[in-house]
């Protein structure tokens, strides 16, 4: 017989005898119960601390971006909580403004002192430091979730260099969105827009009604050279925006519907407010939101921040993709995430686990709904997202509807020379529309002597 047996038996017996005796041998079974006890507390409580201390950290994870306002803010948490829950440690480093942000990014990872992910815009922009060797590639992830399969070919094809990917597009965001308030239409009697001649009705009628300025502006360069193209490309179609900022067509900036599209975006000035200088967008929004204004020219990240605001798409506000002839052109651009190279096994172990995560169907749901862009992914049951997101997944379901932004086209220094002219004309009110086009064909003509 065993030890252990034995002192099982003796135990029993004792335990049962003293059921049946005096006070003394009860007291005696009695302690001996406790200490017992207590042997196996302490064992299970080393046990315990053996594997915790035992256990994996958190893969810890310093992520660069420029997601600061409430909208933005709420859609990073997605990814930070899917993240954490998932092994690994969110540490978040928010920089606000899209341009110092990405500044001081390429500043970090050129300097040697990468983080683990950064934001970038998907495009143009990662040229150079693909070409550096500073980015990891994605190719494994790539294969298994069948990029060229879910993601619009426009992303594909900006993300990949040398048969390798490098990025990862996290959403699919519309430029060329025109948001109102729906509760200002109505006060005013103007119906809910669709082409140009029905904008520029609601608008008037908003004007004359008082109290209500027409468009919210944001007067910054960024703000004012994506309302132009949005302008060009909703009232002149995208055989005139291709012309114009893919093709450097000088013949096509100089025709007369780019200058109906130059005398249009000017017209919004009469709709704005004294304010408008160096308004940031989540301003103009808010002054949308609250009924100070009845429009806002702005891309669906401006969508957050009404959903962040206890608006339901569809019921108090609303959004439209401006056109022509049925036509609901989305001007596609994504944030994507990069992963620099590192000499650090585990930062290598976090890259991975958190692209995974990044485009996981249910992380894609439900980062776009806070984000208000539409899901990078094209194959979605779109029947769980809202009102205002579903109208932009059906727009994109027309290859011919999908027409990407300048960033896939032109260098940042075209994109920021066309930004800068389109705030002059905008603020030095004797500057013609003939001024303008001349100045932007100056701007085509280096960036075509550059490539």
């Amino acid at each position: 017989m065993k030890k252990s047996d034995s002192f099982f038996r003796n135990y029993v017996s004792e335990f049962l005898a003293g059921i049946c005796s005096g006070n003394r041998r009860a007291q005696r079974v009695r302690a001996w119960t406790w200490n017992v006890v207590r042997i196996c507390l302490t064992a299970g409580t080393l046990a315990a601390v053996a594997n915790h201390s035992n256990a994996a950290p958190p893969l810890k994870a310093e992520v660069m971006h420029w997601w600061t306002s409430a909208g933005e803010s709420a859609a990073v948490r997605v990814f930070a909580n899917a993240f954490d829950q998932a092994g690994g440690q969110w540490v978040d480093n928010a920089i606000a403004g899209g341009e110092t942000a990405i500044a001081a990014e390429i500043s970090r990872v050129t300097g040697g002192d990468p983080p683990t992910a950064m934001q970038l815009p998907t495009g143009k922009q990662l040229d150079d430091l693909v070409a550096q060797h500073l980015l990891s590639n994605i190719d494994d992830l790539a294969a298994a979730e069948n990029f060229n399969k879910i993601l619009p070919d426009v992303f594909v094809k900006a993300i990949t260099y040398d048969g390798h990917v490098y990025a990862l597009p996290v959403n699919d965001h519309g430029h060329n969105w025109v948001w109102y308030n729906k509760s200002v239409l109505e006060k005013a009697g103007a119906k809910e827009p669709v082409t140009w001649e029905d904008f520029l009705a609601a608008v008037d009628k908003i004007k004359a009604m008082g109290g209500v300025i027409p468009i919210a502006v944001g007067a910054q360069p960024w703000q004012l050279g994506q309302t132009f193209f949005s302008v060009l490309l909703s009232k002149e179609g995208p055989d005139l925006y291709f012309k114009a900022f893919r093709d450097l067509d000088v013949n096509a900036i100089k025709s007369p519907q780019f200058k109906d599209a130059a005398a249009t975006f000017i017209k919004l000035r009469d709709y704005s407010d004294a304010g408008a200088a160096n308004r940031e967008w989540n301003i103009a929004a808010n002054m949308v939101i609250t009924g100070k204004a009845g429009f806002q020219f702005m891309g669906d990240w401006a969508k957050g921040e009404y959903i962040a605001a206890g608006m339901t798409p569809g019921k108090e506000f609303n959004g439209v993709l401006l056109g022509e002839n049925g036509r609901t052109d989305f001007t596609m651009s994504a944030d994507c995430f990069v992963y620099p190279v590192n000499k650090k096994p585990e930062q290598t172990q976090a890259q991975k686990l958190m692209a995974k995560i990044m485009i996981e169907p249910a992380t894609q749901i439900a980062f776009n709904e806070k984000k208000g862009s539409e899901p990078a992914r094209l194959d979605l049951d779109i029947s769980k997202l809202d009102a205002i997101a579903q109208y932009g997944m059906k727009a994109l379901q027309k290859p011919d509807q999908r027409i990407p932004s300048t960033d896939f086209f032109d260098t940042p220094d075209f994109i920021g020379a066309e930004r800068d002219l389109s705030a002059q004309f905008w603020s030095d009110k004797s500057m013609s529309v003939d001024q303008f086009v001349n100045q932007f064909v100056k701007i085509v003509e280096t960036e075509k002597s550059h490539r």
